[in-house]
């Protein structure tokens, strides 16, 4: 299927670099914001001047609005980018009847914090949709090196092949390359996992460890993905491919990571309120972290690293004690 017109909900860094990979392939882009003033700034001045400001638009090619119906009601495709903590609150009382029959990708890196589901479990909960017709578009990739049109690689993952390519299709391009997974959860998971270890990954450093010792610590992540998304969907996989070991090595190790610099703050001594607040970005991970706990009542997966990080932002134990504790348990 050939895809002409996609909307896009989200306002944030990652939702403007999407909207800017699909203007290259596809007639018009319908992008819903909350802030009616941003969406009027955009499409005036077609940038946006809060995220990635560097990013021109044509002026054909986008509608930028805050009528979030008449947004989705312009594609039969559409893309969620809003940061998972706020779904809820978008979404709650939406009408199933808005997206019947709509493809959904969720380009959304985090966990819905008040049910502990992954998007494509909301979206299918919430809506009805069919499990066939949400997929899910993942890293390795941040949004600053895509507006600098950097080479970087994304996975689109849907039980349907065929739904996965076309838009695989409208994100590839010169600097974007594209691979396709049928594994809807495991990626989608893992992706919330990344965020976990990225906060970690950030605490040690602000503790003042080393690269030898993230080196340890990521290579325990990897396994904790591992064991994790096999307990939840036990299917074949291999999470040393870029979709789970790639996307976690960027958001652990990049200096664009908002994960990995919350946990930096919040090992150099910055409680949590006040880190989010200076931040004034939102790091899943946060959110994640308490989410997977809850999740792994159920499985009682070996997850140290990441039970870890919710101690440390849940229960406020020294980051100094529980990393030293965790340390002694990394191999």
């Amino acid at each position: 299927m050939e895809i002409k017109e996609v909307s896009v909900i989200g306002g944030g860094s990652w939702a403007t670099a999407i909207v800017k990979l699909l203007c290259n392939n596809v007639d018009k882009v319908h992008w819903w914001m909350r802030n009616s003033d941003k969406a009027k700034y955009i499409n005036k001045y077609l940038h946006n001047p809060r995220y990635l400001s560097s990013v021109q638009f044509e002026r054909d090619k986008i509608n930028v609005s805050n009528d979030l119906t008449d947004i989705i009601s312009k594609s039969k495709h559409i893309v969620l980018v809003t940061p998972s903590a706020f779904l809820m609150d978008v979404f709650g009382d939406r009408n199933n009847e808005d997206l019947a029959d709509k493809i959904i990708y969720s380009a959304i890196k985090g966990i819905v914090p008040e049910l502990h589901q992954i998007p494509a479990t909301f979206i299918h909960k919430r809506f009805n949709t069919p499990y066939e017709q949400i997929g899910i578009i993942c890293g390795p990739c941040h949004a600053e090196e895509v507006a600098l049109e950097r080479l970087s690689y994304l996975t689109v993952a849907c039980q349907n092949q065929e739904l996965a390519k076309d838009m695989a299709d409208i994100l590839e391009c010169r600097y974007i390359k594209t691979h396709l997974s049928d594994d809807l959860f495991g990626t989608e998971v893992s992706a919330v996992l990344k965020n976990i270890y990225a906060v970690a990954s950030g605490i040690f450093h602000g503790l003042g460890y080393g690269d030898n010792f993230q080196a340890v610590l990521i290579s325990n992540a990897v396994q904790e993905i591992e064991r994790f998304v096999d307990a939840l969907n036990p299917i074949h996989r291999d999470v040393k491919s870029s979709a789970y070991l790639g996307d976690l090595l960027v958001t652990a190790y990049s200096q664009f990571s908002r994960n990995r610099t919350f946990g930096s703050m919040v090992g150099k001594g910055y409680s949590v309120m006040s880190a989010q607040m200076e931040m004034n970005m939102t790091a899943e991970g946060y959110y994640a972290a308490k989410s997977i706990i809850k999740i792994n009542e159920k499985h009682q997966v070996a997850i140290p690293i990441a039970t870890a990080v919710y101690r440390i932002l849940y229960e406020k134990i020294s980051p100094a004690v529980e990393m030293r504790i965790l340390a002694d348990q990394l191999v």
